[in-house]
């Protein structure tokens, strides 16, 4: 099998340096005037009591001409009360309030709630397509020229553009402490986790839908996301409502848009910050649900691949994308297993089954290797050289090593977590908690 796992390699490398030019050859464009639009933004909340009152104010005081929708969804904390207090003394502040056994669906429903709500208070004769709803995490903070930038003539400034996705940052990627209460360990490899977070959203992300201009097919995420309402009003004709009620409700919505012929766009020229996850295993239940919502999402690729609106480049595109997970499991027995088994050899000479002669050693081996930790290992240098310019090549070096083990440990883990929660029928939404949360020892629920 090893010839397959190192075509596979090769396919890789050639696919990474192919949207690294996009990201290298970058440039700034210029703003545009986020007065010419109304902004509304969505704000999801389950049991969001640590970091709402924060996140409310940081809207409210950076962008004032906007209006601020929370969500909350059946709360078990004082998330409604903080709220529903700024709300009574500030009328740019709405509460939208679920209830169960409606509630607690899902992040697309909690969302669904707030556009039928943002539509029965607009007046009859809004012009739609100047109203840009955009969605914010509980804990994410908009850069202070977001709006302004994604009205920016390339983006909302242009009648063509239906939605526009900005760059998500780590906001607590230089905290030496993400364990106030543990040892120096485990706060290491916890602000090492979240330096991961950062360069992946950063770097291999924003590469990737750089391409994504190129192929038409911008994805939307769930942190920092904007679209024209009179656009979430054809999806809604279209499917019955806007998000639906996939794991991944924002790439859903995105395939959604370009079914309905509808553009996406992106820009890194601005950005929304949001907490990184220190725990490993608040990340796995955080990624799990993401590689389970792609796989959903697959039952599109005939609608997609048939689609009128989508060039052949775009259609590959999500085609990839939309396949990766179950490439990952695959990949389990392509890439790892092997190693596994030569591990075994070397340890214990004639361990392991014959086949063993037919894989690599001494110089193979290496090659082997190197074939697989590079492509990953890249955006180390690349990271430091955009984002962290005083980290050094030393700095530079280490972090692509990290960032390729992050990317073995937690995506070979996660799809197959997602695998057999599909195998075993489950498809409840799990919150993923917040490190304050974490830190209080609260009861949040997460599954």
């Amino acid at each position: 099998m090893h010839p397959i796992a190192l075509l596979l390699s090769i396919v890789f490398i050639t696919y990474v340096a192919l949207i690294s030019v996009p990201y290298v050859r970058h440039v700034s464009r210029p703003p545009g005037d986020a007065r010419d639009f109304a902004w509304h933004l969505f704000v999801p909340c389950r049991d969001e009591e640590a970091v709402i009152g924060a996140t409310t104010a940081h809207l409210r005081a950076g962008f004032p001409q906007a209006h601020v929708w929370v969500i909350d969804d059946a709360s078990v904390d004082g998330t409604a009360r903080k709220v529903r207090s700024v709300a009574e003394s500030d009328s740019r502040v709405h509460l939208v309030s679920r209830r169960l056994p409606e509630a607690r669906t899902g992040k697309g429903e909690a969302l669904n709630a707030a556009y039928r709500a943002l539509d029965r208070w607009l007046p009859a004769d809004t012009d739609r397509s100047r109203v840009i709803v955009g969605v914010i995490d509980a804990d994410g903070q908009p850069a202070a020229n977001c709006l302004d930038m994604c009205a920016a003539d390339h983006l909302f400034g242009d009648p063509e553009v239906s939605s526009v996705q900005v760059i998500v940052r780590m906001v607590n990627r230089d905290n030496p402490r993400p364990f106030p209460r543990r040892g120096r360990l485990v706060n290491a490899l916890g602000q090492a986790l979240v330096r991961m977070q950062d360069l992946e959203f950063r770097v291999p992300i924003s590469a990737i839908q750089l391409t994504r201009r190129h192929t038409r097919t911008v994805a939307l995420g769930g942190n920092g996301q904007f679209t024209r309402l009179h656009a979430l009003d054809t999806v809604r004709r279209q499917y019955g409502r806007p998000w639906g009620g996939s794991l991944l409700e924002d790439y859903e919505l995105s395939v959604h848009l370009l079914l309905t012929g509808h553009r996406t766009a992106y820009t890194p020229d601005t950005y929304v910050d949001q907490e990184g996850l220190p725990s490993l295993r608040r990340l796995i239940t955080q990624r799990t649900r993401w590689g389970q919502g792609t796989m959903q999402c697959c039952r599109y690729l005939p609608r997609l691949w048939s689609c009128r609106h989508l060039p052949r480049t775009g259609k590959l595109e999500v085609g990839y994308f939309l396949l990766a997970p179950w490439t990952q499991l695959f990949g389990t027995f392509a890439f790892l297993a092997p190693l596994g088994i030569l591990a075994c050899d070397a340890a214990i000479p004639g361990a392991s089954p014959a086949a063993v002669s037919a894989w690599p050693t001494g110089g193979g081996l290496v090659l082997y290797l190197l074939l697989g930790i590079t492509p990953p290992a890249t955006w180390g240098p690349l990271y430091v050289w955009r984002c962290e310019p005083a980290t050094g090549l030393c700095g530079a070096i280490g972090y692509g090593l990290a960032y390729a083990v992050y990317i073995v440990l937690l995506f070979y883990v996660t799809s197959w977590r997602a695998f057999f929660r599909i195998l075993l029928g489950r498809s409840t939404w799990s919150k993923t908690r917040r490190n304050a949360e974490a830190h209080q020892g609260t009861a949040a629920v997460e599954t």
